[in-house]
């Protein structure tokens, strides 16, 4: 066995107190949402909007995240099984074989969906808040990457989303899946929209186009997509179904939002300088 193969088991409970347990994966995920709420403190007072609206939108971000990314996991991923039992899908619970519920959690988010929550409910802040749509979503758009940085990390530590065998010095070693070195396709999704979320940082810095005309938007979704499809072809199959189609069901869903960034970065750097 190549001694460079990083072994990973990691118990994805960080600890449990009388029956309340915290986990990485939740430790993680609003960890970088609380990040992308900071940056957006100095974006939002930059940008001279109150600081009321700022306040608000980390409460319509987590719903709109949370309700889109469980609908489109249900929809699109397990929609036989959640339409027969469809209290399991915003309950924490689980039939069992004899008809009873218990209380299980709710596994299942999907980025695809958690983004159209966003977007649905970045339109109801817009309106509550009188601020042009376009300038809410290049908002949002900059600091988007690093909150899904942060959701990659957190399917590490739980050792999901795992990637494709290889046997490449850096394999990771999923030792509560399989014994076997695989693609740590997590961690290149985590850092690429790390790199993403730099790139569009500094381009807003830098002036290089203003807010408000849909280019960060564009720009964001354009390239957390399109390294979406790329890195889909490293992971290992997510739902049965997807077993020998040429493009998952991940990529498929990838595809829309390419287009839509495309249009909008190209639209938004032709008018750079106008709002």
């Amino acid at each position: 066995m190549n001694l460079l193969y990083i072994n990973w088991d990691v118990d994805p409970e960080i600890i449990n107190i009388l029956g309340f347990s915290i986990k990485y994966y939740g430790l993680l995920f609003m960890t970088g949402l609380l990040l992308c709420y900071f940056i957006l403190r100095k974006i939002y007072k930059n940008e001279n909007l109150s600081s009321q609206a700022h306040e608000a939108i980390i409460v319509y971000g987590i719903v709109g995240i949370l309700l889109g990314a469980r609908l489109g996991h249900c929809l699109f991923y397990d929609f036989e099984y959640y339409s027969k039992n469809p209290l399991e899908i915003l309950l924490p619970i689980q039939k069992g074989s004899d008809g009873s519920y218990h209380f299980a959690g709710i596994a299942g988010l999907a980025s695809h969906g958690g983004t159209v929550g966003l977007i649905i409910a970045m339109m109801l802040y817009s309106k509550k808040y009188s601020i042009r749509l376009l300038k809410i979503f290049d908002l949002i758009a900059i600091v988007a990457p690093l909150g899904g940085a942060f959701i990659r990390l957190s399917n590490l530590m739980n050792s999901e989303m795992i990637g494709v065998p290889t046997n490449l010095p850096w394999a990771f070693i999923f030792k509560r899946v399989d014994s076997i070195p695989r693609h740590p396709a997590q961690l290149y999704e985590a850092i690429s929209y790390f790199i993403i979320f730099f790139i569009l940082l500094l381009l807003y810095r830098r002036h290089t186009v203003k807010i408000g005309n849909g280019f960060y938007f564009g720009l964001s979704i354009f390239l957390i997509f399109t390294m979406r499809i790329l890195i889909e072809f490293l992971k290992i199959d997510q739902v049965e179904f997807e077993k020998g189609m040429v493009l998952n069901m991940g990529q498929i869903l990838s595809i829309p939002f390419i287009i839509l960034g495309l249009f909008f970065t190209l639209k938004g750097w032709m008018r750079k300088h106008t709002i």
